[in-house]
């Protein structure tokens, strides 16, 4: 890694707060040196917040292949950027604003360090509710053709927050489950469980053995995002979208 990681991240602050589009950062090194840039990045933009919980992207063939990237991602959700269903946000808020489709899913226990990894029963079996939701991310106008997963990862996975519908107990079978997405009340796509990674359970496990490799953990309270069954829609103009997922309930936002 040739820049220093706490440098790069200087550079993302600097670049989110002067509307810089998203560009590639060539000298992050690997995909580990991204995770310490993101880390170092958190630091500087959490102003006291906590961790709510994690996204993970990436899940879905379909995400995958819009960004031309083969593998999940994650990144820290902060408590300041959860709202409830219903909220109204602003475009002028964000530098390209994105709405991804998603299960989201809440701890109801600690998932400490083991000595092998968290298979997804193991990792399934500590959520004890979940919910419909939605990823807000924010690509700064990036360009897919040329996406780079250091500088995505880097850029905390394009985190920037979540809409919550009410949590439910966790159904039998959440890979079952079909989610439905409306923008101002027309149909526009449909997903199930099983689009992230054959099921929501399996990136659970990815990000517990990722977390666990770098000495943290899933703690209880902890809300995950499991990626989306639908693909990013970005909005351009006045807007509500709610996404429905059957057995779970429903979740909405809306803005301009």
């Amino acid at each position: 890694m040739g820049e220093p990681r706490s440098t790069i991240a200087e550079r993302l602050v600097a670049e989110h707060r002067n509307g810089v589009n998203f560009h590639t950062f060539d000298d992050i090194g690997t995909l580990m040196d991204a995770y310490r840039v993101q880390d170092a990045y958190v630091a500087a933009i959490i102003d006291g917040d906590a961790c709510a919980g994690y996204k993970i992207g990436l899940t879905s063939k379909r995400m995958q292949q819009m960004c031309g990237i083969d593998q999940p991602i994650c990144g820290t959700i902060f408590n300041r950027r959860v709202f409830r269903s219903g909220v109204r946000l602003s475009m002028a808020d964000y530098g390209h604003l994105g709405l991804e489709f998603e299960i989201c899913v809440r701890l109801g226990q600690d998932l400490d360090a083991r000595g092998e990894p968290f298979t997804p029963e193991q990792a399934g079996a500590a959520i004890d509710a979940v919910a419909a939701a939605v990823e807000l991310v924010d690509d700064r106008q990036a360009d897919y053709r040329v996406l780079d997963i250091n500088t995505l990862v880097a850029d905390n996975s394009w985190n920037a927050g979540v809409v919550l519908g009410d949590f439910a107990p966790p159904p039998a079978r959440l890979d079952l489950l079909e989610g439905i997405a409306y923008q101002d009340g027309v149909e526009i796509a449909r997903g199930r469980g099983s689009d992230a990674l054959g099921h929501p359970f399996v990136p659970l496990a990815w990000l517990a053995n990722h977390l666990a490799a770098k000495g943290r953990r899933l703690r209880k309270g902890d809300i995950v995002m499991t990626g989306s069954i639908v693909t990013t829609r970005f909005p351009t103009s006045p807007f509500t979208y709610r996404f429905d997922v059957s057995g779970l309930g429903s979740v909405e936002v809306s803005g301009s």
